[in-house]
């Protein structure tokens, strides 16, 4: 059964920030029964973007490469 909802992020500095738990808490209703889907997240800001990395290295955050 689709699910939408609005919901703003906390105010962050310019930079790279984790957003999972926080998001996490605002899509808890809508993924409550959900055994499969898929999940579209839309930022409206012209200067800001989201990444997804499943997994990732915490020195993938900082830039440092081997």
């Amino acid at each position: 059964m689709p699910w939408q909802k609005t919901f703003t992020l906390q105010p962050r500095s310019k930079g790279c920030h984790l957003v999972t738990k926080e998001v996490e808490k605002n899509i808890k209703e809508g993924l409550s029964g959900c055994k499969i889907g898929i999940l579209h997240l839309f930022i409206k800001h012209t200067s800001a973007a989201l990444t997804i990395n499943e997994n990732c290295d915490p020195d993938v955050r900082k830039g440092i490469v081997d």
